[in-house]
């Protein structure tokens, strides 16, 4: 791309910089905003937005108010060259992308979550409702070295309600289409002169946007309800003091798996142009047998010290943290005949005649294109008249079942002490340690017209049979030694350094009993064809530097530069899964792909420069960066359909380059009324991929090309009580590819079983092309307009009130000849009120 292209798009944040007011009642050194001037702490120290050497996106209290933002997946779009994918598959299912580097699902995120000064552990949690929020920073660029371990992409800076010395609480409430409604309250109540807690809750429920037509036009496919209650409680110790303790629950319960397939076989469109579909074009229908459900609990509990010294500050945490998630399903075996057809057990017997019955009850039921159900289960390649072809998560039985769980613990904490006072320089020291244990588990079953078993492993006498099972018990400590820096010459040049080492030691522990599969007369998980398969352990260590440099060029302008090393462990898919994708695809259809038990660890060497400043005194704000970023090793997510059912897997491309550059402006028109636009465009280019070696000179999955935030608000008074308060945010989002295979063909199940079917075709025709799978750009216009008093407010919203229809995922099975693909939200339009003392 022309280097004038890439200074045409745009980042950086500074769009809450127009928005800012005084937050509420706050102590210690929770962060205000005031006439004007954001305080941020991006380097775990206060100081302006203006003068932080990187890009940030801020909102403050007010921001998030008139905003209407409380998730990730609400703030995350209203910010440049950042992406989101979440809950496509699962509530705690969430990928985020700045600027390339994507957090690959299975794998540790790539963006840290640090709330009121404590990390998060778990990636379930990025996208859950945090509490009372006072502020958001958007950090881009590797944070590792400041804020800790999976940080390479950035890190979310979160600060809630902090107590204060005097009554406060407040009350939100929504209602909109689709039968969703929305509750969110806060008290917070000082307790003596020095102590006082705060209550928090919230509250979500919505019927979604999509119906399953065969479950009686169910709302089944996005539904969701979830409440959480957080509790902090702030004491001051003497003078030099504070105790911070914190509390929260939250429980949901709503679907999963909200996916249609798509095929992408060119040689078959010949008979059915569905059979070669573009993912853009796809008409979404939902007719699954089985209920999807998909629950979560979380429980986290935290305390924090602090205590000043005449020299400097000591920050003691420490985080417990409790993370349950299941999910169940209908599966995608149909089309592989995993239980059509009887063998020698009484558990195949029944799957076979369950299978033939109900495709013999819904003959003829409409299922999307190119798919059709026969007369018969078989597949139509070996019997063209009376046979059929499904999809995926068909109203049959053929399918089978999917049962899942993601159960993680963790004990967290760190110490750390830092300098205080006014002078030119600031240091800091730290040591972090983290231990994890995560069960993981995926079963599928045998549907025999009686629902799911909630148990990894169901005996063959049951009325649930498990056909094939992946279950591992992940064990991780994690310790790290930190330090940073930085030198203020004259309030004109500031230098700093950080440093972290890291040591991940890791191992996993397989949990799949010894037993008989009923319906392939194998082991029950492919990788004990030699027995029990082993334990197995790996360590991992990085140091994480970040060097950064500030000038400030004139009181209005700053320069700026960094650069860091980002850093994400390696780990372990589910044991046996190569020996199943090179027994099912290598050896069967000759494929190239090449997975491990064993993923590599990642790391990125990011680059960036830029200028902030103001003009027209403090009337237009900008903020302008380039980037560059080498990736080794990026972790990717891989998902395999065959015969065996369904593999999860996560993988390596050796090396990815990335660049790009963004542009934010701000301005106040008149008093009360702003317009602000932030473009970004990134440029990237997988350089090496021995998992694919056809993928190279194609781009980083999960990458928009660009992307564009344009908006406007106003607030004009109309009384001298109240205001007006309008808002428009539009967002702009580019073509992206989720896969590493873009404009390329491979051999697929059907290249290897076309030669032997009734069709006799050459194994060729059976290849696919996903050039189709690119999805397209979209826009989303979201409206708000309202009232706002100085304890109340009356808002209308209209989120896509375009009706913009959209992919909000891709996820490509290249072997099974299609992709995944799961549909974005559309119109929803509603009503909030809020009233706070």
């Amino acid at each position: 791309m022309r280097i004038s292209s890439l200074f045409a798009a745009a980042s950086a944040t500074v769009l809450a910089s127009a928005l800012a007011t005084p937050a509420l009642a706050q102590q210690a050194d929770q962060v205000e905003a005031s006439d004007d001037v954001i305080i941020v702490t991006a380097r775990r120290q206060n100081e302006e937005l203006a003068d932080v050497p990187a890009s940030i996106t801020v909102f403050t209290a007010d921001a998030i108010q008139k905003t209407g933002v409380d998730t990730a997946d609400q703030f995350v779009q209203l910010t440049p060259g950042v992406t989101i994918v979440t809950g496509t598959a699962e509530a705690g299912d969430t990928q985020i992308n700045i600027r390339g580097i994507n957090g690959a699902r299975d794998a540790e995120s790539s963006v840290a979550l640090v709330v009121d000064g404590i990390l998060k552990t778990n990636t379930a949690q990025l996208n859950q409702n945090q509490g009372t929020l006072r502020q958001i920073e958007i950090l881009k660029g590797p944070q590792g070295a400041l804020y800790g371990r999976n940080a390479a992409a950035g890190a979310i800076v979160i600060q809630t309600m902090k107590p204060g010395d005097t009554l406060e609480a407040g009350i939100e409430l929504s209602a909109a289409q689709q039968q969703t409604y929305r509750g969110n309250a806060f008290i917070s109540v000082p307790v003596g002169e020095n102590a006082g807690f705060v209550l928090s809750g919230s509250y979500l429920k919505t019927d979604g946007f999509y119906r399953n037509i065969f479950l009686n036009n169910s709302k089944t496919i996005d539904d969701q309800e979830v409440w959480s209650v957080d509790g902090r409680f702030v004491a001051q110790l003497g003078d030099r003091t504070e105790i911070d303790a914190k509390a929260r629950y939250s429980d949901l319960t709503g679907a999963s798996i909200a996916f249609n397939a798509a095929f992408h076989l060119p040689n078959f469109a010949g008979a059915n142009p569905a059979f070669f579909e573009d993912v853009n074009r796809h008409p979404f229908n939902f007719y699954n047998n089985i209920r999807p459900t998909n629950d979560q609990t979380t429980l986290d509990a935290s305390i924090k010290l602090e205590h000043e010294f005449d020299f400097a500050k000591l920050t003691l945490w420490g985080l417990y943290s409790n993370v349950d998630q299941s999910l169940t399903a209908d599966g995608t075996s149909a089309d592989f005949a995993r239980f059509t057809f009887p063998g020698a057990t009484p558990a195949s017997v029944a799957a076979s005649n369950s299978c033939f019955a109900s495709t013999a009850a819904l003959t003829g039921f409409p299922v999307n294109q190119p798919g059709f159900i026969g007369a018969t289960p078989v597949p139509f390649i070996f019997a063209p008249a009376t046979g059929s072809t499904f999809g995926p998560y068909s109203p049959t039985t053929c399918d089978g079942t999917q049962y899942q769980i993601r159960e993680q613990e963790d004990f967290s904490g760190e110490v750390r002490l830092s300098s205080t006072g006014d002078g030119p320089f600031n240091w800091q020291l730290g040591a972090y340690y983290l231990n994890i244990s995560r069960d993981v588990g995926v079963s599928l079953g045998a549907d025999l017209g009686q629902g799911i078993i909630r148990s990894l492993y169901n005996a063959p006498n049951t009325s649930n049979p498990t056909t094939q099972l992946y279950f591992d018990r992940f064990s991780t400590d994690v310790y790290a030694a930190f330090g940073s820096a930085d030198y203020n010459w004259n309030d004109v040049v500031n230098i700093g350094l950080a440093l972290r080492y890291d040591i991940e030691d890791r191992s996993v522990s397989n949990r799949v009993p010894l037993v008989t599969d009923p319906f392939t007369g194998g082991p029950i998980n492919p990788g004990q064809v030699g027995g029990a398969i082993a334990d197995k352990s790996q360590s991992y260590k990085q140091l994480q530097p970040k060097l950064t440099f500030r000038w400030a060029m004139s009181d209005a302008v700053n320069l700026y530069a960094n650069w860091g090393i980002g850093f994400k462990a390696g780990g372990f898919n589910n044991s046996g899964s190569a020996a199943v994708i090179d027994q099912s695809f290598n050896q069967f259809i000759g494929s190239d792909v090449r997975i491990t038990d064993n993923y590599r660890k990642e790391t990125s060497s990011a680059f960036e420069g830029g200028i902030k400043g103001s003009l027209l005194d403090g009337k237009v704000t900008f903020d302008l960066a380039g980037y560059y970023t080498d990736v080794d090793d990026m972790q990717f997510f891989e998902f395999f359909v065959g015969g065996f059912g369904l593999l999860r897997v996560v993988s390596n491309i050796d090396e990815v380059q990335l660049y790009g550059a963004e542009l934010n402006l701000n301005a106040e028109v008149t008093p009360g009324w702003t317009i602000f636009g932030a473009f970004n465009v990134t440029e990237s280019e997988i350089k090496a991929n021995a998992s694919r070696p056809q993928t190279v000179g194609n781009k980083s999955p999960s990458t928009a090309d660009y992307t564009i935030n344009l908006g406007s608000q106003m607030v004009a008074p109309i009384a001298s009580t109240f205001d007006l308060v309008v808002r428009a945010d539009y967002r702009i989002t580019g073509p992206t590819w989720f896969h590493t295979l873009q404009n390329n063909t491979v051999p697929t199940i059907f290249s290897g079983l076309l030669p032997g079917s009734a069709l006799a075709l050459p194994a060729f025709v059976g290849d696919a092309d996903y050039g189709v799978t690119r999805r397209e750009a979209f826009g989303v216009l979201d409206l708000r307009a309202g009232l706002e008093g100085e304890n109340w407010r009356m808002t209308v919203f209209a989120d896509n009130v375009l009706k913009r229809e959209y992919l909000n995922e891709v996820i490509t099975a290249a072997e099974f000849g299609g992709s995944f693909i799961s549909p974005g939200g559309l119109r929803r339009i509603g009503v909030e009120v809020a009233y706070k003392f």
